[in-house]
């Protein structure tokens, strides 16, 4: 019977962990609350938005009438999280802060936590399904293709799963909020989060420079020409559009231009004029620091699908085994604007097999010689 369960729900104030919540409770489960205060700042909107979040999860837990607990993991997102990312801005590199989060708080220090709790188990509001046996756990798409977040979820092994309940995995968002708006949930319309994990939806460029120093440099055309400056090659990712304010070059009119290449050696940014210019296309990748879902990952070549940012398309591709730790990724079709320091997760089907860091790209053939101007 599930009514000998106790689980323990990651609650935020959004909608997705209220519903998981409720469908837990209407499973037979003890069901318990816990909201997590995950960032400290003296920026007092979002202390705001903060206490605005709690707000919303204590009328959830109230209106089910559970438990809601509240901790403080401010200082392991800062040193878990925030330090190591910093670290890979300066380094010229584009960290993804979500899935570092997922591994390290949401499934580490959350899940530790509610063990001391008395849990059996965590829940959060994650569009993602486990299946398989014990010690042979699956990580699976969820139902709702637009929604699934197994691309942030990769890094979790089979201890994590065995302790996780995906409740969302078979819903759609819609129906998700019309469960939450019958429940009486008061958040049941709350738009989705869309910031950076923990930070919020900041200005970003502006939030980085209180922690990294700007350092500018030229703007340079892979053609060839300086077009403008910037401000410090941490500011920027590769495929970036906005915020180079190249507009007005007389000799240079048509399509806008995105960054193509950080240039570390010589502190320039590389610009390419047309969203899909060989300059920022690739063939493939290599990658390190893997995480396997099943523990072992592949023992050979493998065919798979592959992708490099939450929500795109599966793209085809052949895994190769490099040297201890590293894999190549080789693309059926040439990816555009492969950053290093982002993901690549990798699926059988419906299985997310697991993932690693981007650290080299491999151009297109007619771009091998970009930048060398």
């Amino acid at each position: 019977m599930n009514s000998a369960f106790r689980v323990i729900v990651g609650l935020s104030g959004g909608v997705d962990s209220a519903v998981s919540a409720w469908l837990l409770r209407e499973q037979g489960y003890r069901v318990e609350g816990l909201f997590m205060k995950n960032w400290e700042d003296d920026d007092s909107t979002s202390h705001c938005n903060a206490e605005a979040d709690f707000a919303d999860a204590r009328q959830v837990a109230d209106t089910l009438d559970i438990p809601l607990h509240r901790a403080n993991f401010a200082s392991a997102y800062r040193e878990e999280v925030f330090e190591h990312c910093l670290g890979e801005f300066r380094a010229g590199r584009t960290p993804n802060p979500d899935i570092l989060c997922n591994q390290r708080i949401k499934f580490r220090a959350f899940l530790e936590y509610a063990e001391r709790l008395g849990a059996d188990y965590v829940a959060t509001g994650h569009y993602a399904g486990i299946g398989g046996p014990a010690g042979a756990h699956q990580l699976l798409r969820a139902s709702d293709r637009n929604k699934d977040q197994t691309y942030f979820l990769y890094t979790l092994g089979q201890e994590p799963l065995s302790r996780a309940i995906f409740p969302l995995a078979n819903l759609a968002k819609p129906e998700v909020r019309r469960l939450a708006d019958s429940a009486g949930f008061g958040n049941y319309d709350k738009p989705d989060s869309t910031g950076i994990c923990f930070i919020g939806e900041r200005d970003f460029r502006a939030f980085l420079a209180r922690y990294i120093s700007t350092s500018p440099g030229p703007i340079v055309s892979v053609d060839g020409g300086v077009l403008g400056e910037h401000v410090g090659l941490a500011f920027y990712t590769l495929g970036q559009r906005r915020g180079l304010h190249l507009g007005g070059h007389a000799d240079r009119p048509g399509l806008p231009w995105y960054v193509a290449e950080k240039d570390l050696e010589n502190n320039r940014l590389l610009v390419a004029q047309g969203h899909d210019h060989p300059a920022l296309m690739n063939i493939g990748l290599f990658a390190s620091d893997w995480h396997w879902v099943d523990g072992q990952g592949p023992m050979g070549e493998k065919r798979c699908t592959a992708r490099l940012r939450h929500r795109q398309p599966d793209q085809p591709a052949t895994l190769r085994p490099v040297n201890a730790g590293r894999w190549r990724v080789d693309f059926d079709t040439p990816q555009r604007a492969v950053a290093p320091g982002q993901s690549v997760v990798l699926y059988d089907g419906e299985v997310c097999l697991g993932g690693g860091i981007i650290d080299t790209r491999i151009p297109v053939p007619e771009a091998s010689a970009v930048g060398a101007a």
